[in-house]
């Protein structure tokens, strides 16, 4: 069941030009996430789900052809088996990152469990083996996380900011960050 281990990233995708084939559900569930990082989505599908028309949404009314990746930073091929390795075969042709759904095989970028609070983004992967079971730790976490976590993030950019340029070594720091989320926490300072 083990595949190759994955390097989990954050991808900055404002402006980029993000190519989604297919144009069910599937494809509209990936939609939020991607505009919201300002990517710049066309889909290419012979057919679009309610969900997919979208007025920031550039819609290709055909099926795949190779050349719809030559300019597309990130691909996602949320089409029939047959079609996502055609569009993975494409992707590995132009050297990019393709999150094949349900395919794990032809993927090679898995999309997780993403919960966000404000500027804090954690996500979770299987590796693609278990979508839902990554679903169900997103909830679990997300759960546990605490509703303040912007303020924790506040505490951490402002104590960075103060230690920047000292001497003290990187594993103070974090004793400090801890010390001061503590006192942040119980209503004090540090």
């Amino acid at each position: 069941m083990s595949a190759a281990p994955v390097y989990p990233v954050f991808l900055r995708l404002d402006g980029a030009p993000v190519v989604i084939v297919g144009g069910g559900p599937v494809a509209a569930s990936k939609l939020d996430g991607l505009l919201a990082a300002g990517a710049r989505v066309t889909i290419v599908s012979p057919t679009l789900d309610r969900g997919c028309r979208r007025p920031d949404v550039t819609w290709v009314a055909r099926g795949f052809v190779d050349a719809d990746l030559d300019d597309a930073r990130f691909v996602i091929a949320a089409a029939p088996p047959a079609v996502n390795r055609a569009v993975a075969a494409a992707a590995a042709a132009r050297n990019l990152f393709v999150n094949a759904v349900d395919d794990r095989a032809s993927a090679t970028a898995y999309l997780g469990g993403v919960v966000r609070r404000g500027d804090v983004t954690i996500a979770i992967s299987t590796g693609g083996a278990a979508p839902a079971l990554a679903g169900l730790l997103r909830e679990a976490v997300a759960a546990l996380l605490p509703d303040d976590l912007d303020a924790w993030l506040a505490t951490a950019v402002a104590l960075r900011a103060e230690l920047r340029g000292t001497d003290v070594p990187l594993a103070e720091r974090r004793d400090r960050l801890f010390a001061a989320l503590c006192a942040a926490r119980q209503g004090g300072s540090a």
